[in-house]
C-alpha cells in the first residue's frame, strides 16, 4: 500500500477534503451562526432554512446537481463563456487532475456548512448575553466580541465539530462518487474510501485485492485517530485556562 502511488494520491485528495471541512465548513458555519445570533440579517428564519436546506437532500442528488453545474457545457461553463465573450472556450475544471477537487470543495461547503451553523447557533443561544453587552459597553466591536468572547467560550464546540468534520471527510463516498464519474475513471478525484471500495469489491475473484482493501480501511482508521489527536492537542493548546 505504501508503495502504491494511487494510495498517496487518494490520501492527498482526502486531506484536501479534511482541510475544506475543518477550515471551510466550520469557520463559515460559525460566522453565519454569529450573524444569526446577533440579528445582523433580515428574515433570520428564512436565512437559516436556506443554509440548512441541503441537509434534507440526498447526497447522490446533490452530487449529480453539482456535476451538471460544473460540466463542460453546464451553467457555470456557459456563464464563463459569456463573460469571456468566447463561445468556444473550454471548461475542463472537472476533468483536470489539478483542479477536480475545486468543484468538490464548493459542493462540500454548500452541503455541510448549514449543519455546523445549527450546532454553533444552538450553543450561542446558551451564552449569557450580559457578557456580550459588557464587552460592547467597554467599546468592543463585533469582530472583537466574536474573537475575544465567543470563540473562547465555544472552544469545546469547535473541537467537537472538528472531530465530526474529520470523521465525515475520511468516510465520505457518495458525493465524490456521484460527482466525478469521468474523474474516477482517470483516478483524478480518487479518495481513500472510493479507493478501498474499488480495490476490495470490484474483483471478487482475487482474495489479495480484498486484503489490500482491508489494509486501506485500516489506514483510514489510523489517519482519523491521528488527526483527531492533533485536533484535541491544538484545542487544549490554544483554549483559555480554566478558573479554579
Amino acid at each position: 500500500m505504501l508503495q502504491d502511488p494511487l494510495f498517496w494520491h487518494a490520501l492527498k485528495n482526502n486531506l484536501i477534503v479534511v482541510a475544506v471541512s475543518a477550515f471551510g465548513q466550520i469557520p463559515i458555519g460559525f460566522v453565519l451562526a454569529f450573524i444569526l445570533y446577533r440579528k445582523m440579517v433580515k428574515a433570520p428564519g428564512f436565512f437559516q432554512a436556506m443554509v440548512f436546506l441541503p441537509q434534507f437532500l440526498s447526497t447522490i442528488v446533490i452530487g449529480l446537481l453539482w456535476k451538471r453545474m460544473f460540466a463542460a457545457n453546464g451553467p457555470i461553463a456557459q456563464l464563463l463563456q459569456f463573460i469571456q465573450q468566447d463561445p468556444d472556450a473550454q471548461f475542463t475544471l472537472m476533468l483536470e487532475r489539478s483542479t477536480v477537487m475545486i468543484p468538490i470543495a464548493f459542493a462540500l461547503i454548500w452541503i455541510y456548512t448549514g449543519f455546523y451553523m445549527v450546532i454553533f447557533l444552538a450553543n450561542l443561544q446558551k451564552i449569557d448575553t450580559n457578557m456580550i453587552e459588557a464587552a460592547k459597553i467597554d467599546g468592543a466591536s463585533e469582530p472583537q466580541v466574536f474573537m475575544k468572547v465567543i470563540v473562547p467560550i465555544l472552544s469545546g464546540t469547535i473541537l467537537v465539530s472538528t472531530i465530526l468534520a474529520i470523521a465525515g471527510s475520511l468516510k465520505g463516498f457518495e458525493l465524490i462518487f456521484s460527482m466525478t464519474t469521468q474523474g474516477l475513471q482517470r483516478n483524478n478525484a480518487m479518495v481513500l474510501p472510493i479507493f478501498m471500495y474499488q480495490t476490495a469489491f470490484q474483483d471478487y475473484s482475487n482474495p489479495v485485492r480484498f486484503a489490500y482493501g482491508a489494509a486501506i480501511s485500516n489506514a483510514i482508521v489510523i489517519i482519523s485517530v491521528v488527526l483527531i489527536i492533533i485536533s484535541n492537542w491544538v484545542s487544549k493548546r490554544f483554549s483559555p485556562p480554566e478558573d479554579n
